[in-house]
């Protein structure tokens, strides 16, 4: 299993790739935490800094798929490197400015926000240009699921910890100063300077045109919402048996499983079609989330915690080659954009539900609902599997390790043209 990994990560461009990826998300990991320390430094309430973060939030959601389809008519350093400026100086503006004139921190949040670059779009989109092999692509992006949870779990530490070295301003310089690296060291690679989309048929819904895609979509918002809502219930089961400590370790044993399970997942090639073992990958995951209900003591909790989280890093991973497949040619950027977006919109919206939930009902209707979107996950691929099945084309090597009279390709798996639409027209 190392070995695998050390394969892949010995790779010409692989280890850049995933490391510049990882620095150049950062910012987008940590704003919640950042926005909060600086408004609360500046004399702003929850309230307050619950707002700007939530104006952050929504201008991600609807510019990252935007990004993502500019990329990939564009290509990756005509469209990353500025936006990931442009982001960053919309949180420097906040940082000069702070709450007041506080229409103006509001359109730094929405600036910050909306040109957030679509990085993990982008390096999804550029694995099977860099790795040979099509099980090393799979690995590549298990590897991707994995590194997310260490990001989403060292990135607040940074920022708490530029907080004490120096200031919550300088927070926020900091670590956008280090997206902004991450993000120019991704687009000057040879890989993103080179990489080129397919061809793509004039229509203005993009990668949601596909069917298959749409189905993800659709299961991957409940999974974001079980995620956003376990977050919430977390909290309220620690005020009954401990205080905050409590709810960290239940969250950092989700973590843990996730990264346990990615690790093992991406070490061995599966056979089968990964539609088919997504089925079964949100079904486990779903089950995972029951006995969550129970809220039995700490010890026990934080163990279930742990094996609640095993299954989602495994689940990401294959929706992402399951994307790849059925992303319509020429969109590949946009659709892995389009499953943060889902993702993300998902987790905001379990929040809000879970937060009444545990208000009127207790800490058992608030581990319900992460319970009831793992099962509703589980019942849109149940529902509309022949749209999974039934979509992806055979596999066109990329364009880097196609022989001579074999058609250029992207990494996605869907050339056909689309019916009612002219190949000469280019999105």
């Amino acid at each position: 299993m190392a070995a695998g990994y050390g394969e892949l990560l010995r790779t010409p461009h692989a280890a850049r790739l995933l490391t510049g990826t990882l620095l150049g998300r950062l910012p987008n990991a940590t704003a919640a935490l950042a926005v909060l320390l600086f408004a609360r430094a500046e004399g702003g309430s929850y309230a307050l800094a619950g707002a700007l973060s939530a104006v952050y939030g929504a201008a991600n959601a609807v510019g990252q798929p935007l990004l993502g389809r500019a990329v990939d008519h564009l290509g990756q350093p005509r469209v990353m490197l500025p936006a990931a400026v442009a982001s960053a100086l919309g949180m420097v503006l906040f940082a000069v400015v702070g709450l007041e004139p506080l229409p103006v921190a509001y359109a730094a949040m929405l600036i910050a926000g909306l040109f957030t670059p679509p990085l993990e779009g982008g390096l999804r989109a550029l694995w099977p240009t860099v790795l040979r092999r099509e099980d090393q692509v799979h690995a590549a992006y298990a590897l991707d699921a994995v590194a997310q949870e260490v990001m989403f779990a060292v990135g607040p530490l940074l920022v708490t910890l530029s907080v004490a070295v120096w200031s919550e301003a300088a927070a926020l310089l900091v670590i956008n100063a280090v997206g902004v690296a991450g993000a120019l060291s991704v687009v000057i690679s040879r890989p993103s300077r080179q990489w080129r989309s397919a061809p793509r048929e004039a229509h203005w819904l993009g990668a949601l045109r596909s069917p298959g895609l749409l189905v993800l979509l659709g299961s991957f918002f409940f999974i974001g919402l079980a995620l956003g809502a376990i977050a919430v219930a977390a909290v309220a089961y620690a005020d009954e048996h401990g205080g905050g400590a409590v709810s960290s370790a239940l969250l950092s044993a989700l973590g843990v499983g996730a990264l346990v399970g990615g690790i093992v997942y991406g070490g061995r090639t599966w056979p089968g079609a990964p539609e088919r073992r997504l089925r079964l990958l949100v079904a486990a995951l779903a089950l995972g989330y029951l006995p969550l209900v129970l809220v039995p003591g700490v010890v026990t909790m934080t163990v279930l915690a742990g094996v609640a989280g095993v299954f989602l890093a495994p689940a990401l991973a294959c929706a992402f080659v399951v994307v790849d497949r059925h992303a319509p040619s020429g969109t590949v950027t946009e659709a892995f954009s389009w499953l943060v977006t889902t993702f993300v919109v998902g987790n905001a919206v379990g929040t809000a539900v879970a937060g009444p939930a545990v208000q009127f009902g207790g800490v058992v209707p608030g581990f319900t609902v992460p319970a009831a979107g793992g099962a509703a996950a589980l019942a849109v691929l149940l529902a509309a599997q022949r749209f999974l099945l039934d979509g992806p084309r055979p596999v066109v090597r990329p364009t880097m390790y196609r022989t001579p009279d074999e058609p250029r390709a992207e990494n996605d798996r869907n050339h056909a043209a689309e019916p009612g639409f002219r190949a000469r027209h280019q999105a």
